[in-house]
C-alpha cells in the first residue's frame, strides 16, 4: 500500500464520529424531608400570634387541631352537649367572652389564608375510648355546626369573611382525638363523616401514614430522649410529665428546653440523613415548664425549615407531597 493510500485511510478513520460512552444512570433525586408541626386545642390568642409569627420567620406551615368549645362563650355553654355528658360540660372550658371568640376566629381565618391548616380536635376534649360510632358522628356534627355558625352565633355576622361557610363545611379535612384515644369506632365514624385523615395514632418511630380505605392514618412517633435515650411520644405534654411530673418547674426550664431540642434534632437528623420518612411533632397551646417545649420547637423549625430539601408543612400538604415524591430508601 502506497503512503498516499495509507494516509487517506487514516484520515477517513479519524473523520468517523466517536462512539459515545454509555451514560451512567443518575441517582434519583431524594425526596424532601417533611416536618409536620401541629397544635392541639388552639385556644390561647396570644399563642396564635406567637405561632403564626414563628411560622412566618421560619418558612413553616402548621396544623391547628381546633377545639370547638373555644368558639362558644361561657354564657352560651348550655348549647353544647357531648355524648353521654350533661349539657354545658367541657374538659377545657369555654371562651371567656365574645371578644375572645372574635379574636380567635380572626386568627383561624388569617392562619388559613397564610397556608396553615385548620383541623378538628372535637369540642369538649372528652376521652372517647368508649364512644360508639354514633357518638363520634354526633361530636363531629356538633363541631361542624359550631364552626359554620361561629360568627353569627356570636353576633359577628357582619364580620364573617366571604368563604367561611364553605371552609367550615369542606375545608376541615383532618382530625386528632383528645388524649390520642382512638378506638375502632372513631375510624369507622371518620370514614362515614368524610375526613381525609386521622392523626391520633402513636407509632414506634417515624413511619409513613397508613391508608385504611378512604382514610389516611398518621401517628406521632416515639423518639429517644434524655440521658438514657428512653423513648417518648414526640409531644410536649409527654415531655412535661417526664421532666417534671406534670408540674411547672420554671427554674429548670432551660435544662428541659436543651433536652427537648436535642431529642427533636436527633429525631429529625435520623430521617433527614436516612430514608426521609416525615417527622411529626405535637404541641399544645400551653407553654409548659415556662415555654421550654415551644422554645425547642422554635429552634428546630428555625434551624431546618429554610433548607431547600426540607418542607415544614401541614398534614394535608404532606399528603399531597407524598403522592408526588414517594419516600424510598437512601441508596
Amino acid at each position: 500500500m502506497s503512503r498516499l493510500v495509507l494516509a487517506a485511510c487514516l484520515c477517513a478513520l479519524l473523520a468517523q464520529p466517536a462512539v459515545a460512552e454509555p451514560e451512567s444512570p443518575q441517582p434519583a433525586a431524594r425526596p424532601k424531608q417533611l416536618l409536620l408541626i401541629s397544635f392541639d386545642g388552639a385556644h390561647d390568642n396570644a399563642l396564635w400570634v406567637k405561632s403564626r409569627d414563628i411560622a412566618r420567620r421560619a418558612n413553616a406551615h402548621f396544623t391547628y387541631f381546633l377545639s370547638c368549645t373555644t368558639l362558644i362563650p361561657r354564657g352560651e355553654s348550655k348549647g353544647y352537649k357531648a355524648p353521654g355528658m350533661k349539657a354545658g360540660r367541657s374538659n377545657i372550658g369555654f371562651a371567656p367572652t365574645v371578644e375572645d371568640v372574635a379574636a380567635r376566629l380572626d386568627h383561624v381565618w388569617n392562619a388559613r389564608q397564610e397556608g396553615h391548616e385548620i383541623a378538628s380536635h372535637a369540642c369538649g376534649h372528652f376521652d372517647g375510648k368508649d364512644w360508639s360510632k354514633a357518638d363520634w358522628l354526633s361530636e363531629f356534627a356538633t363541631f361542624r355546626s359550631v364552626v359554620i355558625d361561629a360568627w353569627k352565633a356570636n353576633g359577628l355576622a357582619d364580620k364573617e369573611p366571604e368563604g367561611w361557610a364553605t371552609f367550615a363545611r369542606t375545608g376541615i379535612r383532618g382530625f386528632r382525638a383528645p388524649y390520642l384515644s382512638a378506638p375502632d369506632s372513631l375510624f369507622e365514624a371518620q370514614k362515614e363523616f368524610g375526613f381525609a385523615y386521622d392523626a391520633s395514632l402513636v407509632t414506634k418511630g417515624a413511619m409513613l401514614p397508613d391508608e385504611d380505605g378512604s382514610l389516611i392514618r398518621f401517628g406521632l412517633p416515639l423518639i429517644p430522649e434524655g440521658p438514657q435515650s428512653r423513648n417518648i411520644i414526640g409531644m410536649d405534654y409527654n415531655l412535661f410529665v417526664r421532666h417534671s411530673a406534670g408540674m411547672d418547674n420554671p427554674s429548670r426550664s432551660d435544662e428541659f428546653e436543651a433536652r427537648t431540642y436535642t431529642a427533636f434534632k436527633a429525631a429529625f437528623d435520623k430521617e433527614y440523613e436516612g430514608e426521609r420518612i416525615p417527622l411529626q411533632l405535637g404541641f399544645h397551646f400551653v407553654e409548659m415548664n415556662a415555654g421550654a417545649y415551644w422554645r425547642a420547637m422554635e429552634r428546630l423549625v428555625t434551624d431546618v425549615c429554610r433548607r431547600e430539601d426540607v418542607a415544614c408543612v401541614s398534614y394535608s400538604a404532606a399528603i399531597d407531597l407524598l403522592a408526588q415524591q414517594p419516600v424510598s430508601p437512601r441508596s
